[in-house]
């Protein structure tokens, strides 16, 4: 499923460089999203394998788009076991 968005997401933030983090991160939240897409529950290393990104990316991707600004999706969060969680993105 491709992401629902056909626009480029709009990223910020005192670390945020234009010319150096748009495109990759762009990337990021689009993989993450359609990764996110097929409504299964995934871990953040499943996520990081599926995107191509590591875990402390996808991490960040998923809580881009809980934002109003990149969706306001609904991600749903489980606990598995020893500090292990697993992420659903919620059908609207």
């Amino acid at each position: 499923m491709n992401s629902p968005l056909s626009y480029r997401p709009s990223f910020d933030g005192p670390t945020f460089n234009e010319a150096r983090d748009t495109e990759r991160l762009s990337a990021q939240w689009r993989s993450v999203y359609d990764a996110l897409a097929d409504g299964d529950w995934h871990t953040l290393a499943d996520l990081s394998h599926k995107a191509g990104a590591p875990e402390a990316s996808v991490s960040a991707r998923i809580r881009d788009l809980r934002k109003p600004k990149f969706g306001g999706h609904v991600i749903v969060r489980r606990y598995v076991r020893r500090g292990l969680h697993e992420y659903r993105l919620a059908p609207k």
